[in-house]
């Protein structure tokens, strides 16, 4: 069994409404837990989860938007030893679409970071990038 922990980050800017930050986030990861910081000009919005369950709403937004392919190029440039890293449009995802971007300059608000942690990085990669079954391919 894999144990997977994922831990959301994202700065919330003085002109934002923190509760759409906030669904930004959980249009993502629904059963994430969220804590906001405070310090300085900027909040930073943490949310945690874990298991393949806390990944299982992006798993389905990478199918239904059908951006499998580009999301696994993307996990696999941010893989590391034990974990992968990425960033989501934070507009976008308010939105509950999907938009992958750098950690600056592409999303105006910035960005919603993302990393997992697990002992097997590539086989969650591969799990949620797998085709769905109407494909032929295995889910």
């Amino acid at each position: 069994m894999i144990d997977i922990k994922v831990v959301v980050a994202v700065e919330v800017h003085p002109t934002e409404d923190v509760d759409k930050v906030k669904q930004a986030v959980e249009n993502f990861f629904p059963h994430a837990s969220l804590e906001t910081k405070s310090g300085g000009t900027t909040s930073l919005l943490i949310a945690m989860t874990e298991g393949k369950n806390g990944l299982a709403h992006l798993r389905t937004h990478l199918r239904q938007e059908r951006i499998v392919d580009a999301a696994r190029r993307i996990f696999r440039r941010g893989l590391q030893h034990n974990s992968f890293t990425f960033y989501l449009n934070k507009q976008v995802a308010y939105a509950n679409r999907t938009s992958f971007c750098e950690p600056r300059g592409e999303s105006p608000l910035g960005s919603i970071k993302v990393v997992v942690a697990c002992n097997d990085p590539r086989d969650v990669i591969t799990w949620l990038t797998a085709e769905s079954s109407r494909t032929g391919l295995p889910p």
